[in-house]
């Protein structure tokens, strides 16, 4: 049987999560120098803990469409919110969609 030793003090038995010991899991500090090793925690682009900023603008891009994807992206990338209050949602896309009925209804000559 193989004995896991703590990460960081090296000398007790690793009983917590990240391979540390009891005491060194709960010092201040020591948790946040490593990294899960558990296979289920987050990892990949956007997965920052905390608050992030918001983005400079928000989008008009219909929520579901490629556009949008791509600015989630972007957003992602670059260590934003992925959410602005004021991106474009499922009533606008809604209004969007009835002003072009609109605008074609008027285009059509009544028969």
């Amino acid at each position: 049987m193989t004995r896991l030793v703590c990460r960081h003090c090296r000398k007790t038995r690793a009983n917590r999560p990240r391979g540390l010991c009891w005491s060194c899991y709960y010092a201040p500090g020591v948790k946040d120098r490593y990294p899960s090793t558990s296979k289920y925690a987050k990892r990949g682009v956007g997965n920052i803990t905390g608050v992030q900023p918001l983005p400079a603008k928000p989008t008009e891009a219909v929520p579901g469409s490629a556009e949008k994807v791509a600015v989630l992206e972007a957003r992602a990338a670059a260590g934003e919110s992925l959410w602005h209050p004021q991106d474009a949602d499922w009533s606008e896309a809604g209004r969007q969609v009835e002003a072009g009925r609109k605008s074609s209804e008027e285009e059509e000559p009544d028969q």
